[in-house]
């Protein structure tokens, strides 16, 4: 067995970049929702000692002395780069396991190729096609797969390519011995804890412990994970992503609501952004679960937080149905006299669309045809148009709304809204015109830039 993961180096960061060049170089942050702590950092923003989930508040001095840029998290643009990236990844191997929004597995068993070759090739490839660095690693598992990548990102001299079979042994032996237990894929802190306090510092350590004790101590996951760090696989390639458990849609608001109609509106812009991943999945969801706070962390301030659940019918993915439960739902939290600062939704029992069939009279116990044109004509425009292009008349027609995500440092949308697209400069643009009107070629003045 032969695995592969491809990673994109600080990913929010790189797409930030790819459209603004003069970023290069430069300490950059790009920051949660609502702006508020940093979920992504370069390596000059690392350097400077901000940590990655830091509320901004806490490094802000930083930013204004160092004059770091400070961003918004613009997710339009990171999920169409990340679309991109794994499009082009998918050219290398016939099996391909897409684990998160900047990394993929490649399963490479039985390709008789030069590895570091392969890796460096697969580099270049994506960063001439889609502008990102990445960086690559390769092993007999996905866990060995997962330590090369991370070597091949701390280590210069591996030029962000490193394949576990082509290490000798004593490298091997040095990087096992110099590298947290934490490090590994699978060990969180509470478990790097529990294994420091038993001695087992780095990976070498737990790799000397004894399987049946880490097993009998921590469980069999942690068990596994040590297995594949000694080349036994335990892990496959996944080709298709099991079918979710759960949906959830939840957000912070910008600023603090008291009266129900805003929260009216935030509940069913999630109850809508919910449902569109729910027919993405081909799935209906049997219970709803409607959820408000207050800021637990103002406590000052009387604090209130509730969740209701209500259960359809029958598995469902029509939004008018999921609405209707949970503004049902959310009638029933609500009180009066309190400062919101969240609200949310969660879609569980999910199941086949019209599975079960209550009463052979009610015509409206399974999803019918009409309606799923419905929900898809809505999906097309609102993916084509822009998200809530159409929605339920309780989202409100008043936008911005005052509630809504603080997002003050967002970069355009560069390759989703037209209104965005780079434009070519003046200067160059006026050169094309010559050029164009020296050959004979009709002009290209105001032609903006893909």
């Amino acid at each position: 067995m032969r695995i592969a993961i491809v990673d994109a180096n600080n990913f929010y960061v790189s797409c930030e970049r790819l459209f603004q060049p003069s970023l290069e170089g430069r300490p950059v942050v790009v920051l949660s929702n609502n702006d508020g702590c940093a979920v992504a950092r370069s390596a000059e923003a690392k350097a400077m000692g901000i940590q990655m989930g830091q509320p901004y508040f806490q490094w802000r001095h930083l930013a204004n002395k160092h004059r770091i840029t400070v961003l918004s998290s613009n997710y339009a643009l990171y999920a169409d780069l990340s679309n991109r990236l794994m499009g082009v990844l998918g050219q290398f191997s016939p099996v391909q396991e897409v684990y998160s929004i900047d990394e993929s597995f490649l399963d490479l068993t039985g390709m008789t190729v030069d590895s570091l070759l392969l890796g460096a090739t697969i580099r270049e490839r994506v960063r001439r096609w889609v502008g990102l660095p990445v960086c690559v690693g390769m092993g007999p598992t996905k866990t060995l797969a997962k330590l090369c990548n991370h070597f091949a990102k701390k280590r210069p001299d591996m030029a962000g390519v490193c394949d576990w079979d082509s290490l000798s042994t004593e490298a091997q032996a040095n990087l096992l011995a110099e590298t947290p237990a934490g490090e590994v894929w699978g060990i969180g802190r509470r478990i790097e804890d529990r294994l420091m306090a038993r001695g087992a510092c780095s990976v070498a350590d737990f790799l000397s412990m004894n399987p049946t004790h880490i097993q009998q101590q921590f469980g069999v996951t942690l068990a596994r994970t040590q297995a594949e760090l000694r080349g036994t696989p335990c892990l496959s390639i996944e080709e298709v992503s099991p079918p979710k458990q759960q949906i959830m849609c939840s957000r912070s608001f910008g600023q603090q609501v008291t009266d129900l109609t805003a929260l009216r509106e935030a509940i069913t812009l999630h109850t809508c952004r919910a449902a569109e991943k729910l027919r993405k999945e081909g799935q209906g969801a049997g219970m709803v679960q409607v959820t408000i706070r207050t800021n637990p962390f103002q406590t000052q301030e009387p604090q209130y937080g509730r969740s209701a659940h209500v259960a359809m019918r029958y598995p469902t993915a029509d939004t008018r149905k999921l609405l209707e439960a949970a503004l049902q739902g959310l009638q029933e939290v609500y009180r009066e006299g309190f400062r919101y600062a969240k609200a949310g939704i969660l879609l569980t029992d999910l199941g086949t669309r019209g599975a079960v069939t209550t009463d052979l009279f009610d015509h409206h116990s399974a999803d019918t045809e009409k309606t799923d044109r419905l929900m898809s004509t809505l999906d097309a425009v609102n993916r084509r148009y822009g998200k809530s292009t159409i929605a339920p008349g309780t989202a409100g027609l008043k936008a911005p709304r005052e509630w809504a995500m603080r997002r003050g440092n967002t970069s355009p949308s560069y390759t989703t809204r037209w209104a965005d697209l780079p434009v070519v400069s003046a200067n160059l643009q006026q050169g094309i015109v010559g050029n164009n009107q020296s050959t004979g070629t009709p002009g290209t003045k105001n032609r903006r830039s893909s």
